[in-house]
């Protein structure tokens, strides 16, 4: 009975269907691949006959160096939000822009758009009311705290007549697939990467794409790499941590201090200032004797190489020193007192011509 047990088991293991991951993984209509989900339909007033039935507002406020130019847009953005049935108001007072709906408004998500407008006018952007335009706003001034470094990494990105950036945001309009990479490319310029590497790879890009071989095949092998260089930066030194000690460091005396300390607090003004001019005088005479010292350290000749011939060396030989010695003895000059042989001494020579001269037989006086 047991075996027939685990048999009829068996086979209903067997029977049975494989579960489903999801309670709800069913086939969707919209699960089609010849569906563009990216696409964008125009919207028909057809669509919304009736109007909006609640009035909506939104309000922007706007610096006042822009005041002058929205003065002179203001008529252009009216006329193209009239078009969608949406009123507009500028208040120079208080410093705001406003949009509103109104009864002849039909597509409920232009008010959303002329929101975007007023954000986007300080960059003449009225192209953000067609349907397949969208907008994204970058905030890029809580990235980077040093401001040097910001702006030095804002220069690189370049806007509309190359003209460069302002503020701490930056303004990008296009398709949702193109504020995507824009994102990217301005978080990673702040990042310290420049735009110019996602730049050629987007120009790859773009010449594969035109390309229908190529639509099935994996892009990755003709795309560049770039290689992240380490720069030498200077090594900052490590302060040395000193022992933790939970009693504060002992007070610095004060000037008071060192001067009852060393009695100069009891002088009088006269005698202080005596006593600071001598410091002084003592300072300028050691300040002009190094000087002095250093001046003629120029003139000092060098010492001379003594020879090592006289030296004994170091075996004990003294052969070389002693035939030098011996032949020095030899050489030496005689002094002028001194007679050498076969000549007259010096002095016994004057002390002969010290009396008057004969001259045939007769004394000469000496002039």
């Amino acid at each position: 009975m047991a075996e027939e047990g685990l048999i009829s088991g068996g086979e209903e293991g067997e029977q049975r269907k494989p579960k489903q991951k999801g309670k709800h993984d069913k086939p969707k209509p919209w699960d089609d691949p010849s569906i563009d989900h990216w696409k964008i339909e125009k919207f028909d007033s057809s669509w919304n006959e009736s109007g909006m039935l609640e009035t909506s507002t939104f309000s922007v406020k706007f610096p006042s160096y822009r005041e002058k130019y929205l003065q002179e847009a203001w008529h252009i953005v009216k006329q193209a939000l009239k078009q969608y049935g949406v009123a507009c108001e500028l208040n120079l007072v208080e410093g705001t822009m406003s949009v509103s709906t109104t009864r002849k408004t039909r597509d409920p998500y232009v008010i959303v758009k002329a929101r975007d407008l007023l954000r986007l006018l300080a960059r003449s952007a009225i192209k953000i009311l067609d349907d397949e335009m969208q907008c994204d706003i970058i905030q890029i001034g809580n990235i980077i705290r040093n401001k040097e470094r910001f702006h030095r990494r804002r220069q690189r990105l370049l806007g509309s007549n190359n003209t460069t950036l302002r503020g701490y945001t930056v303004a990008a309009m296009g398709s949702f697939k193109d504020l995507k990479q824009i994102r990217k490319i301005v978080e990673d310029c702040m990042n310290n990467i420049h735009p110019i590497y996602h730049i050629k790879t987007l120009m790859i890009k773009r010449e594969l794409a035109k390309n229908p071989a190529l639509a099935d095949e994996n892009w990755d092998k003709y795309l560049p790499k770039f290689k992240k260089k380490n720069v030498k930066r200077p090594k900052v030194k490590a302060k040395e941590k000193k022992p933790y000690t939970p009693f504060p460091p002992p007070p610095q005396p004060s000037k008071i201090d060192l001067e009852l300390e060393s009695g100069e607090y009891f002088l009088k003004a006269e005698k202080k200032s005596r006593k600071k001019w001598l410091e002084k005088q003592e300072k300028q005479a050691e300040k002009t004797a190094e000087r002095k010292r250093k001046r003629e350290e120029a003139f000092i000749p060098p010492k001379e190489m003594s020879s090592d011939s006289t030296k004994p060396s170091a075996n004990g030989n003294t052969e070389l020193a002693e035939m030098a010695a011996s032949l020095k003895n030899t050489l030496e000059v005689p002094r002028k007192s001194e007679v050498l042989p076969g000549f007259l001494n010096v002095e016994e020579a004057r002390s002969r011509t010290a009396g008057p001269a004969t001259f045939l037989g007769k004394e000469v006086e000496p002039n």
